[in-house]
């Protein structure tokens, strides 16, 4: 896919990947409509990449319209949707909170769901575009210590497998990405319960929001289906697929020394 003048709607965009992100669209002449919550740091990664700014908390069905109309009326289409902004939590899933697990569904899924009803009309009038949803390698392989993220995430991964055979022939592609540990503040900013020690020791291990979003850009222009970043991450998946029972042992065995119960 050339991105060159692609207007791109990228949401979560005031840090981490989304940041990273718009840096690279804008490397490569996409004109960009800028999507968080935090207005003050939105603004200056809108002036950086010369994107247009719409602060707006995605949880609001009101701000997700908001946003595509925004940018519809600013550039007169939408190529690319990325839906990128997310949240976590850290909690075994039989005493999560309720009230937080719904909370987190509503940015990680109902966001993702209601951009993508919103934007796909737009699409197939002007003849195709790309829809990126960003999910997690917690999307592929459940993780414990993340059971009710992961299962958001494996939502969103399900909703653009389901997505790219429906919208195929409208010319739209649809790509999930899903990283591993990344250097940002993803793991401060969660809803509720806080990652344990050894997991935060895990992230000498993260790669740069950099290299996820020259991952995912990249990842688009050669119209694939799925990333997985870094590429290491394919031995789990596959691992999972072909052996579950295997990394199940594997992953109770990191389960049963964290401080979680």
């Amino acid at each position: 896919m050339d991105l060159a003048r692609k207007v791109v709607l990228l949401t979560g965009a005031s840090e981490g990947i989304g940041a990273a992100s718009a840096r690279e669209f804008r490397r490569r002449g996409c004109e960009l409509a800028l999507v968080a919550r935090s207005k003050e740091r939105l603004e200056e990664i809108a002036g950086e990449t010369g994107g247009f700014a719409i602060p707006a908390d995605l949880r609001d069905p009101a701000a997700r319209q908001l946003a595509v109309e925004s940018a519809l009326s600013r550039f007169g289409r939408i190529d690319i949707l990325v839906n990128n902004a997310g949240v976590g939590m850290y909690a075994p899933s039989w005493r999560a909170d309720m009230a937080s697990v719904r909370d987190m569904f509503e940015l990680n899924y109902f966001a993702v769901l209601d951009l993508i009803q919103r934007v796909v009309p737009p699409m197939r009038r002007q003849g195709g575009g790309a829809i990126v949803n960003v999910s997690s390698i917690g999307g592929l392989v459940p993780l414990p210590w993340f059971s009710n993220y992961s299962a958001s995430k494996f939502a969103v991964c399900g909703l653009t497998s389901g997505l790219r055979i429906e919208l195929t022939r409208d010319k739209i592609h649809c790509m999930d990405v899903c990283p591993g540990y990344v250097q940002t503040g993803f793991q401060t900013n969660v809803i509720s319960g806080k990652p344990p020690d050894k997991l935060w020791k895990a992230r000498r291990h993260a790669i740069s929001p950099e290299e996820c979003a020259r991952a995912l850009v990249g990842g688009l222009e050669a119209n694939k289906r799925t990333v997985v970043t870094p590429r290491t991450g394919w031995a789990l998946v596959l691992g999972y697929a072909l052996f579950p029972g295997l990394i199940d042992r594997q992953l109770r065995r990191i389960y049963d020394t964290l401080d979680m119960q």
